[in-house]
């Protein structure tokens, strides 16, 4: 797939999130769940609706609308983007050592929790590990230079991790790019400050 321009693939991204399930409910909900989930623990819903200014009937249903959701035993959140459990996207912030459903989150986060944050996650095609340094502003290292994002385009994301997520990594060199593209036909990828732009292009349009 030949990479449509930021404002383009932005634009499509808002349109595939949009048409989730209950999204208007959901989508003032993830800046206040975020910032409970980085404190480094589980987070009742009760804590969203205070920390949201709504009820805590209309989160939780909100919550369980939204099929990629991490509970725990106890009913609490673990997992909602930002992640309590381990995924390869680890995702450390102000000490704490913490986990994304993906690429793009590790990218998005900072800005939405007002922090700067180290990443570190594995190439999926030559297990490299790419460490990037990014702040709510810019990001001010990579490593390898020469990083990608990948990303797929779906058309409706009602399971953003399943639908989305799983097809979002960083790759190590512009070689794995084109092998993950060769794989992926209707895939595309981005230089990771490429898709730290469309990162914020996406907090505006969705309105987080």
């Amino acid at each position: 797939m030949t990479a449509p321009n930021l404002d383009q693939l932005a634009e499509r991204l808002s349109i595939a999130f949009t048409r989730r399930t209950a999204a208007d409910a959901f989508t003032p909900l993830l800046k206040p769940a975020l910032r409970l989930l980085a404190r480094g623990s589980p987070v009742a819903p009760d804590e969203i609706a205070v920390a949201a200014g709504r009820t805590s009937a209309a989160v939780l249903a909100a919550l369980r609308q939204q099929p990629s959701v991490e509970w725990d035993e106890a009913g609490r959140v673990v997992g909602l983007g930002l992640t309590l459990r381990p995924t390869p996207h680890r995702f450390q912030v102000d000490g704490r050592t913490l986990f994304t459903w993906c690429a793009l989150d590790t990218l998005m986060f900072p800005a939405l929790l007002g922090t700067r944050a180290r990443v570190t996650s594995p190439c999926p095609i030559t297990g490299v590990q790419v460490r990037v340094e990014v702040t709510a502003e810019r990001v001010e290292e990579v490593e390898p230079a020469d990083a990608a994002v990948s990303l797929v385009v779906p058309e409706a994301i009602d399971d953003v991790r399943r639908a989305f997520c799983h097809q979002v990594h960083f790759l190590s060199s512009p070689e794995a790019a084109a092998r993950w593209r060769a794989v992926h036909p209707d895939g595309l990828t981005l230089p990771v400050a490429d898709a730290f732009q469309l990162g914020q292009m996406l907090i505006r349009l969705r309105a987080l």
